[in-house]
């Protein structure tokens, strides 16, 4: 091909960021022309696609525009080019029409890159003045802006070339798609969340203003759909099936002759693309590209899912579980291209840029990799027509999790708990998980520990009072504990009250349960045990043969700061139902106190609280197939003044992802993970929860400090 020589910008960037970003975009638009002949930069294939000279004219307009032409001392290079390579913009004139850009033989390739170097000159002068803020937003702009066109350079060249018999390559080393797994779909948990553009940097006007959208909970695949997965749905009839696509999908399905992606073409050893390393083997694991609205849309039916929403897709990238964001293919979206609630358009003819489109366009979110480098960002909304094909375009499944889809989780399980509390913003689980048989013996550990006052303080004063609070206990009665763990502050109600004559353990440990039941076995040859292994903040079934027998609930350990107010209304309610008439509840609550002792008892020297909260992550890792690194997580006790109540966490030491349950989760460094709360409470305190749940507090014992509370409830 004939050699065309072009000329390097030569603005000065010492101590300019804004020149300097000016001239690395202007010098990679002659970069990515370097492979094209002055014939390539001609021709327009198609009325949708411009010539690569008009593109290099247009993007030098803008500035000459915009920014140069009403500059003292600055000449237009020629007036002509104001009609020549305006796009779009009605107040500033007519212009070439867009089919005819291809006619536009003359000015010739020479002349358009002369014109580039006048402006750039004039450019050098702008830029290393002092310029007021409305001068450098234009000027960030037009950089966007001719990034855009970079993007639409390759986009055009590639539909170019693919015209032709020969189908030339752009750039023989040009980097192929990366294959890898098939995506999964990372349940999300949607909620009132915060989308579009704040802050100071760059963004389009179509990105803003930042605004509050509730999303429902959804799933969303953190792959984009493969070439491998998409010739599955060509083989099943995908292209021929009417009942998978839009009416007017189909109308183009029929009018066009779509049987694949717009780049594959069949061939004796199967189907090839079209790429800019030229004709290619269709690679199965790499992404599908280059489809239009209507294919995603048709492919995610038959797939049994959607397109995820913008607004999803910015939650979800946000919150870092996507993969393949911006480096491979743009993804179409479910929603329309439409303003944001309270978006304005600039004044005058930059006010054209974005919002008079927003009508029968569908948004593409992410980047592709035809996108200069730094160009995307999580708020990016890119829009195209839905039947538009030659962009690099992909997709990105979403599932409604309504639908009964819940990835590889049940919805009652500690996977599924597990994977929703991860998926939330505030990372959290139920401090019911902590009591594996590890667990257990950790937690029985703390018990021993001399900063962990609750459990000492509550034995003294049960072995104290015990006498009086099973004094009225009737004859033939049976005990029914919730969260019983080892059974051991049990013993001090049946030495008092030998009218126990039954004892039901509930827990959601198995081994505790075992263990705890043989050791009272032998301490209580006489004493009928009946374990229970369940969840007892849920439904839970006592044996029918206690049946009409006076029943006893007994809660100590203030367990019942484990719970929110509402939670804890709902679990007392629970056992009231549970056990029934004239009901009885002995409960164990701590009481506030000064900080430093709250905050010691949860946060121990010998580091047992510690292991204790981590070993939930253990736990995790070993039943979910989990990824955690013990070491990349630090344990934190802290006292929440306005809840009254310690909070445990773990807090991320960095940025992270991690895998669990088949899913993937990302930490931020510094992110906490909230893991129990510990409630503390006040007689007055008490009283209310329990006359909102059903119950009245009958009798109360206070320890002398550090201050452990036992309440006798009746219904």
């Amino acid at each position: 091909m004939d050699t065309v020589h072009y000329p390097t910008p030569a603005v000065t960037t010492e101590h300019r960021p804004l020149a300097c970003a000016f001239t690395k975009m202007r010098a990679h638009t002659l970069a990515l022309i370097a492979p094209l002949s002055a014939e390539d930069m001609v021709v327009q294939s198609m009325p949708d696609a411009s010539p690569v000279k008009w593109h290099l004219a247009h993007t030098t307009w803008f500035f000459e525009t915009f920014l140069l032409k009403d500059q003292p001392g600055y000449k237009l290079f020629d007036p002509d080019y104001a009609y020549l390579f305006n796009s779009y913009y009605e107040a500033l004139g007519p212009r070439q029409p867009r089919a005819q850009r291809g006619l536009l033989t003359r000015p010739p390739l020479a002349d358009i890159l002369a014109y580039r170097a006048h402006v750039d000159d004039a450019m050098s002068g702008l830029l290393e003045a002092d310029l007021p803020a409305e001068t450098e937003a234009l000027i960030r702009l037009g950089i966007a802006h001719e990034e855009q066109h970079q993007e639409l350079i390759l986009m055009d060249g590639l539909h170019l070339l693919a015209q032709s018999p020969l189908k030339p390559a752009y750039c023989p080393r040009t980097p192929a798609d990366a294959g890898g797994r098939q995506g999964r779909f990372q349940l999300r948990p949607g909620g009132l969340v915060e989308i579009g553009h704040a802050g100071e940097a760059f963004a389009f006007d179509n990105e803003a203003p930042r605004h509050r959208t509730w999303l429902q909970p959804f799933e969303i695949s953190d792959r984009l759909v493969t070439n491998g997965e998409w010739l599955a749905f060509m083989q099943d009839g995908g292209y021929s099936r009417p009942d998978l696509w839009l009416s007017d999908g189909w109308a183009q399905v029929q009018a066009n002759g779509w049987n694949a992606p717009f780049y594959w073409q069949a061939s004796e050893d199967g189907w090839q693309e079209m790429t800019l390393r030229g004709l290619q083997a269709i690679a199965p694991g790499a992404p599908v590209t280059h489809i239009s609205y209507y294919e995603a849309d048709a492919y995610a039916r038959w797939a049994g899912a959607r397109l995820p929403t913008e607004a999803e897709w910015e939650a979800a990238a946000a919150d870092g579980v996507l993969e393949q964001v911006d480096d491979v293919a743009w993804q179409w979206t479910g929603s329309a291209y439409l303003p944001y609630p309270g978006f304005l358009p600039g004044a005058g003819a930059v006010g054209e840029y974005n919002g008079k489109f927003m009508s029968g366009q569908m948004v593409l979110r992410g980047g592709s990799a035809f996108t200069p480098a730094g160009h995307a960002r999580p708020t990016y909304r890119n829009f195209f027509a839905p039947e538009k094909r030659w962009l690099r375009s992909g997709l990105r499944l979403a599932r409604d999790i309504s639908t009964g889809t819940t990835g590889d989780v049940s919805d009652d399980g500690f996977a599924a708990d597990v994977v929703r509390g991860l998926s939330a913003r505030q990372k959290s689980l139920s401090p019911k998980y902590f009591y594996d048989a590890t667990g257990s013996e950790l937690f029985e550990a703390i018990c021993r520990l001399e900063e962990y006052y609750p459990t000492r303080t509550e034995t003294a004063l049960l072995a104290r009072i015990a006498p009086e609070l099973t004094a009225d206990i009737p004859a033939d009665s049976v005990l029914v504990e919730f969260g019983s763990g080892a059974s051991e502050k049990t013993r001090l109600l049946i030495d008092a009250g030998p009218q126990i004559t039954d004892y039901v353990p509930i827990d959601i440990s198995e081994d505790a349960l075992r263990h705890a039941t043989l050791r009272l076995k032998g301490a209580y040859p006489k004493l009928s045990v009946t374990p229970v292994v369940g969840d007892f903040t849920s439904d839970v079934q006592l044996p029918s043969a206690l049946k009409g027998r006076p029943l006893i609930g007994f809660f100590p350990g203030s367990t019942i700061g484990n719970f929110t107010h509402v939670e804890a209304v709902a679990f007392l309610r629970t056992v009231r139902g549970l056990l029934g008439p004239n009901a009885r509840l002995i409960l164990g609550a701590d009481m506030v106190k000064d900080e430093a002792t709250l905050v010691a008892a949860y946060d121990d020297a010998k580091g047992i609280t510690a292991a204790f909260n981590k070993n939930l992550l253990v736990r995790i890792n070993r039943e979910l197939d989990g990824n955690f690194d013990l070491d990349a997580f630090d344990h934190l006790a802290v006292w929440n003044p306005d809840y009254e109540r310690i909070e445990m966490h773990l807090v991320s030491r960095k940025d992270q992802i991690v895998t669990a349950a088949g899913h993937s989760f990302a930490f931020k460094a510094g992110e906490r993970f909230h893991t129990e709360n510990s409630h503390k409470f006040t007689p007055a305190s008490l009283t209310r929860l329990a006359a909102d749940s059903g119950w009245k507090i009958e009798r109360q014992w206070i320890s002398p400090a550090p201050e452990f509370g036992i309440f006798s409830l009746g219904a």
